[in-house]
């Protein structure tokens, strides 16, 4: 059965184009059938899918979104004065159940208002977060919040240390996510009274694997599957795991030259870099959800390239498969109640 995936064809630095030139690639190269509602202004998105005479056209709707919001506006602004951006649209398409999925690398605070206000929170929820991703020597673990909520209170740490299992198991394809709560030591008892507070809840869920306090030094050789921590904390994280790969780049450059490598040896370590950058680079997971809204939702960089825009395509519709959405309000129906 085919899916479908509403696209803000107007979010990110180089829109329309390079989220144009992400879904036609999307379309183009998957073994399941995709089809795409592009949202954004109607001619723009016409004239940038002009420019691509391979695009299967029939695969493609646009829905008209005369409005844009920008990535630098205030996004409780845009969010009350642009009912008609391509924000909106794109997730009432998918709260009307035209979309399966909606997918954006625009404005994230309008994204996640516009989502609040749309489709609404899970039942029980009592705030939605956005996954990132941090890399370590195995992978990368699941990072909960990276900025939504930057004010958090005990219980809220505790939801999302659920909600971020269930994706992890649903998403995934992790059995037993492993889950650490990121503070200044290891040791019970440590931190400040919000950590403290969620450390004795998380220890009391049997519905979550909690390995206990994991400390900012061990998240890159792997502390847990999962690092909760409020959005203050997780969004300074996920910005120092982003400059770390031009930073590299750059301290390479300094040493090559400073030991004079010939150009096979700097070709050698080029390439090395090239792979260990892979690991860094923000772009190369794509987007990220937002759980704990009614729906699937993934927020992307502003900077996607048409490859990333590509896989978060992907990655909703597999998102949109495994019904996140519906494992999370089971989990969630006592709260509910």
């Amino acid at each position: 059965m085919a899916s479908c995936i509403a696209v803000d064809a107007m979010g990110g630095d180089d829109a329309p184009d390079a989220v144009v030139a992400g879904a036609i690639q999307a379309v183009r190269h998957t073994e399941r059938e995709v089809n795409i509602l592009l949202v954004g202004p109607e001619d723009a998105i016409q004239g940038v899918l002009d420019d691509h005479p391979e695009a299967p056209t029939e695969r493609f709707e646009i829905v008209d979104a005369p409005d844009v919001i920008g990535m630098g506006e205030s996004p409780s602004t845009a969010v009350k004065q642009k009912p008609a951006s391509s924000i909106h649209k794109g997730l009432a398409a998918h709260h009307d159940e035209l979309a399966d999925a909606f997918v954006s690398a625009g404005n994230t605070g309008a994204i996640m208002g516009a989502a609040m206000f749309i489709l609404g929170r899970i039942s029980g929820v009592k705030r939605p977060s956005i996954a990132g991703f941090f890399p370590n020597l195995k992978g990368s673990s699941v990072v909960m919040d990276i900025g939504s909520n930057v004010d958090c209170k005990p219980e809220h740490l505790v939801q999302f240390a659920r909600m971020g299992t269930i994706y992890a198991r649903k998403a995934l394809g992790n059995d037993d996510p492993t889950v650490g709560l990121l503070n200044i030591g290891e040791e019970p008892g440590k931190g400040n009274g919000l950590v403290k507070t969620a450390y004795d809840r998380l220890q009391e869920l049997p519905e979550i694997h909690f390995k206990g306090n994991v400390e900012g030094g061990d998240l890159l050789f792997y502390a847990a599957d999962i690092i909760i921590c409020d959005g203050f904390v997780g969004n300074a994280l996920l910005k120092f795991g982003e400059s770390m790969s031009p930073v590299i780049d750059k301290m390479a450059e300094q040493e090559m030259e400073r030991q004079s490598l010939n150009e096979e040896e700097k070709a050698l370590v080029t390439r090395v870099l090239s792979d260990v950058r892979k690991h860094f680079d923000a772009e190369s997971l794509g987007g990220v959800p937002l759980l704990g809204v009614d729906g699937n939702v993934l927020v992307g960089h502003g900077s996607s390239s048409p490859a990333v825009i590509e896989q978060m395509i992907h990655t909703a519709s597999s998102i949109a498969d495994t019904d996140i959405v519906s494992a999370i309000e089971a989990a969630f129906q006592s709260e509910a109640a």
